[in-house]
């Protein structure tokens, strides 16, 4: 993404920048799927901000099972500085394929992020957090798992997870981030089922899938028959087996279609605009997100709601 020597100050990783985001819809379900999710660029942080490509919420796939927002960045030179920022009724997940990042939260967590190691987050009923880096190669992709009703209010965590269980096959080693795959069981907290790995690819080989999900599939690196960089591929649900061939790696997201309409705007997950109207009114308050201690800088403002009700949406259009 761009010239790897040019230095570029990052401010954004798990989190939604934008200075005037808008409301991410979601409607019906249609067709069976099959398609490719076109990645839009993101320029997060200013002028000379490093650019994410944003596959999760598309123009008509809003969700893959609780997944509902992925950013994938790099490789490139960057230095991070993420102001402190508030969540609510979802899960962080960071993940990287190269450089560190240095996490603090609400919590009182201090937790530096190395590739091959999970931080997770659940924001719960709300949580903020702040992330930094010095100037290195950055790569990596960030993502949000949507809580169900019954654990979205529920009492904030964080995770940090050094060592991750490994499925290898003939032609693969996947490793399990979240949730679950081929029986390969990810230590992490997750509240709906789930699968999110990290599949390195050397030759040929058939990775095991759940017929009852649906699943996306992103090339990170290197090259894999089928897939181009860029473009998140949607896989419908009723397969069992997942064929790749080449060598590379790719980021496997997955899940039971999540059947709850949600309101995503800004940092927050709800259920309706006036509940996304009050968690930007207690952030804007100093309520409700508890303090981070140990960033030099101000906290991240809220932006503007939007002129029109923000209305809860199912997983796709």
């Amino acid at each position: 993404m761009g010239d790897p020597g040019l230095i570029r100050t990052y401010s954004a990783r798990v989190s939604n920048l934008e200075r005037e985001p808008r409301e991410i819809r979601c409607a019906a379900e249609r067709g069976a799927g099959g398609e490719l999710l076109e990645g839009r660029a993101v320029p997060l942080g200013g002028p000379r901000a490093m650019s994410v490509s944003r596959t999760l919420p598309g123009a008509h796939r809003r969700m893959i099972g609780a997944w509902c927002f992925l950013d994938a960045y790099g490789p490139e030179v960057a230095a991070m500085r993420v102001p402190p920022h508030p969540h609510t009724g979802l899960q962080t997940v960071t993940w990287l394929l190269a450089g560190e990042v240095l996490h603090r939260d609400s919590l009182g967590s201090l937790q530096p992020v190395r590739p091959g190691r999970l931080n997770l987050m659940t924001a719960g009923r709300g949580i903020s957090h702040s992330e930094e880096s010095a100037e290195a190669t950055l790569h990596g992709v960030q993502l949000w798992v949507a809580l169900p009703e019954e654990h979205r209010a529920g009492p904030p965590a964080f995770e940090h997870h050094a060592e991750l269980p490994v499925l290898e096959g003939a032609g693969f080693a996947a490793t399990v981030v979240l949730g679950s795959l081929g029986g390969a069981v990810s230590p992490a907290t997750v509240h709906t089922p789930l699968t999110g790995a990290e599949i390195a690819v050397d030759g040929t080989g058939e990775v095991p899938l759940d017929p009852g999900f649906e699943y996306g599939l992103l090339l990170l690196d290197g090259e894999v028959e089928g897939l181009a960089r860029g473009p998140l591929a949607y896989l419908p649900p009723g397969r069992d087996g997942l064929r790749l061939s080449g060598r590379g790696r790719v980021l496997l997201v997955g899940g039971a279609p999540f059947g709850e309409e949600i309101v995503m705007w800004w940092n927050f997950v709800g259920r309706s605009h006036d509940e996304i109207a009050a968690f930007r009114k207690e952030w804007a308050e100093g309520e409700g997100f508890g303090v981070v201690e140990g960033f030099d800088g101000d906290p991240l403002p809220a932006p503007v709601l939007p002129g029109v009700r923000l209305k809860p949406r199912g997983r796709v259009r």
